[in-house]
């Protein structure tokens, strides 16, 4: 609650603060410019932007070498770890960002006239000339807006595309811990019914449905669990992340486990005490059905797995369900996945078919969402999500059309006078179009960028919250779409506002200055 009262707080000062101050002094600071190029300021001779942009640069790679968690599971107790000098980089590219902003657009209209030129050249046509030399001499205030734009942008951007990815990795936690939508789960003795996969395949909602075995191993002295499965057909029932795996994406993991009938995957743990490599002899100790006793079966292994749908957090193993099924005499399965655009219904539907007596138990996971959203590792982020992507929608709005608005206003006098000269509606419209798209183009091009990088610092750094780490952000493009749209909205209500008020006989203009 503090952080998002310190975010609206730090918007609000960067947005309207400088509009009061703007309405206080706008005539004045016009009267009295300074001829001649001006100096830039203390911060820009000393490139903190470059030095504040290589230290955020420099604490997020020290982060990410040295395994910083957030969260940290010993023995599968979660615990919380902050060290709060990794969370000054966020704060560090942020601010070295609006300065960089800052320096790129002062510089491209200083220096790059001739590239200026040719961009306005569109809107300004014959005037364009003359308008990139008055967007040159106006660098400081554009500069100013863009920054201001910038800032809006990333904001919106970076709320956006985090809680976007916060939610998306909640749900596949949530898959990960249910196993799929929809799970029917039941003792490693008996199985579920043989039949029950052909029963459930036509239910409505049912995309795909996978069986998969559960059974137990001894590793030496230590019991695992062991998960038969179909590798070239698990993916259709639940996702199959490259986290999930150790040494390579999920589909050359099963694609190998796949090629050879009797590989098995084991966990880290596993591997590191038995100082096991590729292709090692595993001799593990299996139940057969014929007379209920443990006996030697042989895997060679392939590969770490990490995660599994449904395995727990300490070491497991993943075989292929027909070898597991062809030693130990037994093709019984423990595990139904079951992937549907409706969870809840499809639950319900599937507690029926298998009945009161079946002893199965069946779970969505909309329900296990609420559950994994109650953990320490997670938190339920809907509300506050809600609010800050309805505050970022209204300030990129206000702080668009305001800061464009404002600075077209202070540049009241200018078009007076111009117009006095005899200039029309159609070539002080060049003005303001030109001024108006490059504080918007270029604000919203650096704010998406700055946003991105912003995104993407917090969730490395989150990466111990997630559970699988995400395997890349998620951009709610419908809501940045519209983002976009209301700030499109707003820039050409500002403009055209301007462009009205140019209409006026400058006389009047110029006696109110």
């Amino acid at each position: 609650m503090g952080a998002a009262v310190i975010g609206i707080g730090l918007a609000f000062a960067t947005t309207l603060l400088p509009a009061r101050r703007d309405l206080r002094t706008i005539t004045v600071s016009q009267a009295r410019a300074i001829v001649g190029p001006p100096r830039q300021p203390l911060w820009a001779r000393l490139y903190l932007d470059v030095i504040l942009l290589a230290a955020a640069g420099l604490i997020f790679w020290q982060s990410v070498r040295s395994g910083y968690q957030v969260i940290l599971a010993p023995e599968g107790v979660p615990t919380i770890s902050v060290s709060y000098v990794t969370f000054l980089a966020p704060v560090l590219l942020w601010i070295g960002a609006a300065l960089f902003a800052w320096r790129l657009s002062n510089g491209m209209l200083s220096s790059g006239r001739r590239v200026l030129r040719r961009a306005v050249e569109p809107a300004a046509r014959g005037l364009s000339g003359v308008v990139a030399a008055s967007m040159s001499r106006q660098r400081r205030l554009l500069s100013r807006g863009l920054v201001i734009m910038a800032l809006t942008g990333s904001f919106a951007v970076s709320t956006a595309v985090f809680n976007a990815t916060y939610a998306a990795q909640s749900r596949v936690d949530a898959q990960l811990t249910n196993g799929a939508d929809v799970t029917a789960t039941t003792s490693a003795a008996t199985g579920l019914p043989s039949g029950i996969v052909d029963a459930v395949r036509p239910l409505p909602g049912v995309a795909a449905v996978e069986p998969m075995q559960h059974r137990f191993a001894y590793v030496g002295n230590d019991l695992q669990d062991l998960y038969g499965i179909d590798p070239r057909t698990i993916a259709s029932a639940t996702p199959m992340s490259d986290a999930f795996f150790g040494g390579g994406h999920a589909s050359q993991v099963l694609a190998g486990l796949a090629s050879h009938p009797d590989a098995v995957l084991v966990s880290d743990e596993t591997v590191h005490d038995f100082q096991l490599q590729p292709g090692d002899l595993l001799r593990l100790r299996l139940q057969f059905a014929a007379d209920h006793a443990y006996h030697i079966v042989q895997f060679h292994y392939v590969g770490i797995v990490r995660e599994f749908p449904t395995a727990p957090r300490d070491s497991f193993l993943v075989a292929n369900a027909s070898y597991v099924a062809q030693q130990t005499g037994s093709n019984a399965f423990q595990t139904l996945l079951v992937r549907s655009g409706s969870p809840p219904a499809v639950a319900a539907e599937l507690r029926r078919v298998l009945g009161p007596g079946s002893g199965a138990t069946v779970q969505d996971v909309d329900s296990q969402l609420r559950i994994t959203l109650s953990g320490l590792t997670a938190l339920d982020l809907s509300g506050l999500t809600r609010l800050e992507l309805a505050f970022a929608f209204v300030l990129a709005a206000a702080a668009s059309g305001l800061v464009l608005g404002l600075g077209l206003a202070e540049r009241r006098r200018t078009f007076a006078i111009v117009s006095a000269l005899g200039a029309n509606t159609r070539q002080l419209a060049a003005f303001v179009w030109s001024e108006a798209v490059f504080v918007t183009v270029g604000g919203t091009i650096l704010g998406a960028v700055a946003g991105w990088l912003l995104a993407f610092v917090i969730v490395k750094e989150l990466t111990g919250v997630f559970d699988p780490p995400p395997q890349h952000l998620f951009v709610p493009w419908g809501y940045l779409i519209a983002i976009a749209a209301i700030t499109g909205a707003a820039v050409a209500t500002a403009g055209s506002l301007a462009i009205r008020a140019t209409r006026r006989p400058a006389l009047r203009i110029l006696r109110e200055l």
